[in-house]
């Protein structure tokens, strides 16, 4: 094939900017088909973003004969479902993040694309973006010496819809997401630290649910360790003090220090040396930010390149997230 026709299954909030242009702007890419339960909200965005069919049904997508690959980006509760789908269709899958509710989910899911010889990927886009990609190069290159420690830290306070107990994001739904904005963010800390450090080989945590708004866990405490040696501890409460926000990654070596955002892409990567020596790497985030992880996708489909973030990878990420929270 020289393009890799691409079909979308729940093109909501995140299709509109951070995937479903990149789909379409990727080298050897195209979009050809969207599809969204409401049939009026599909053909609006197929109306505004340029393509050519959608549907109402995700069924009548993935038979598609115009759609090679299926790009699935609905909430969590239907990836594993949606995944079988489109592996007994013989079409390779590119899903959002979190891979699942559970690592369970995600090993049915691995399992149906190897019995079908299928690829699968996960969008954990950061393992492309220019400064984690620099961060990855300065641990390469021993700028820090020898990684001894990590510390992940978030903390900030809740929305507010996360305060309308009669319609709650479906983020904070532990039927339909996992467990809260744990899985939903953190989940993205710590696949960028399998990335960077290899990974995890074991982790364990303690999590409540302190304020109550909503069923899932909003605080969560772990310490992990890397099949490296490496030892690393996180924290994240989502019902904090407005102006308490942090969201800091700290990686200590024996001559030094990375630390950096995981989720304000602007701000610089910090590496601090022995001597007091500071250098900052800044990055402007594209425009579309999944764009440098779907070109690597569309490269694995067409035979020229392979992607970081497959089902193998994402899965992983997603036992460590059973794990902390198993207790």
């Amino acid at each position: 094939m020289a393009r890799i026709r691409w079909g979308i299954i729940g093109c909501g909030d995140v299709t509109e900017v951070k995937s479903g242009p990149a789909l379409q702007k990727a080298e050897g890419s195209e979009l050809m088909a969207v599809m969204r339960r409401s049939a009026d909200r599909a053909a609006d965005y197929a109306r505004r973003h340029g393509v050519a069919k959608w549907y109402d049904d995700a069924g009548a997508l993935i038979a598609d004969p115009d759609v090679d690959a299926v790009y699935i980006a609905t909430p969590p509760d239907s990836h594993a479902a949606y995944t079988l789908m489109v592996a007994d269709a013989g079409k390779p899958v590119y899903v959002e993040k979190p891979m699942a509710r559970t690592h369970s989910e995600c090993v049915e899911m691995v399992a149906a694309c190897e019995r079908a010889q299928l690829p699968l990927f996960v969008a954990y886009y950061r393992r492309r973006l220019p400064a984690f990609l620099q961060v990855r190069s300065l641990l390469r290159d021993g700028a820090i010496g020898e990684v001894r420690m990590v510390i992940v830290r978030i903390t900030g306070p809740p929305s507010g819809p996360d305060h309308r107990s009669e319609d709650l994001p479906w983020r904070v739904r532990p039927e339909v997401a996992g467990d809260g904005y744990f899985f939903d963010l953190g989940s993205h800390q710590l696949d960028l630290l399998d990335f960077l450090l290899g990974p995890i080989a074991d982790a364990a945590g303690s999590a409540a649910n302190q304020a109550g708004l909503y069923a899932a866990n909003d605080a969560v405490c772990a310490t992990f360790r890397f099949e490296s040696g490496v030892m690393g501890t996180g924290s994240w409460c989502f019902t904090a003090f407005d102006s308490g926000r942090t969201d800091r990654t700290e990686i200590i070596g024996s001559a030094g220090g990375i630390s950096y955002s995981a989720f304000d892409l602007a701000a610089p990567v910090v590496l601090e040396r022995d001597g007091g020596n500071v250098e900052k790497f800044t990055f402007p985030p594209p425009d579309h930010v999944q764009q440098p992880l779907i070109q690597t996708v569309v490269d694995d489909l067409l035979g020229r390149g392979s992607c970081p973030s497959t089902g193998q990878s994402a899965a992983r990420t997603s036992r460590v997230l059973d794990q902390i929270v198993a207790a």
